[in-house]
């Protein structure tokens, strides 16, 4: 997908031109978080930021390419929950969106080929570390 020059300044709202309904207080924090980061430049996100909406397959075509970023210099970037939560985020993201960004796709193939060993040798649980192989394993399969 082409982007414009200035992508990186918008909102999400901007980006995809919709407007999100506004959310009562008694939304959950999930869905309020949500609703404010469609309003936050792009550009702007954090770490977190980007896991939570990727997590929930929210405007992928522009977030996705500041994950590969972040990825791309720590695949080990951590959110608020643990090292490598950014990485499971994208791994598990819509599959619809990967058949679509095709470029994208083997970008994420490459990243995790090239710190196989860093994330086999990283010191967390079982379960983290079984998170992103078996993700990966199912992640490859979409365009294969």
């Amino acid at each position: 997908m082409k982007l414009e020059n200035n992508w990186k300044y918008k909102s999400l709202e901007s980006l995809e031109k919709r407007t999100w309904d506004y959310l009562s207080e008694e939304e959950s924090y999930l869905l309020t978080t949500c609703y404010k980061l469609t309003k936050k430049p792009v550009g702007e996100f954090d770490v977190e930021d980007l896991r939570i909406m990727i997590g929930q397959d929210i405007g992928l075509n522009f977030l996705m390419p500041l994950a590969i970023e972040i990825l791309d210099k720590d695949i080990l970037a951590e959110g608020h929950f643990y090292e490598g939560d950014l990485l499971k985020s994208v791994l598990t993201s819509d599959i619809k969106y990967w058949k679509r960004e095709k470029t994208n796709w083997k970008m994420i193939c490459k990243l995790m080929e090239n710190n196989f060993k860093k994330l086999n040798d990283f010191d967390t649980t079982k379960s983290i570390k079984n998170g992103w192989f078996e993700s990966y394993s199912k992640f490859k399969q979409i365009n294969n």
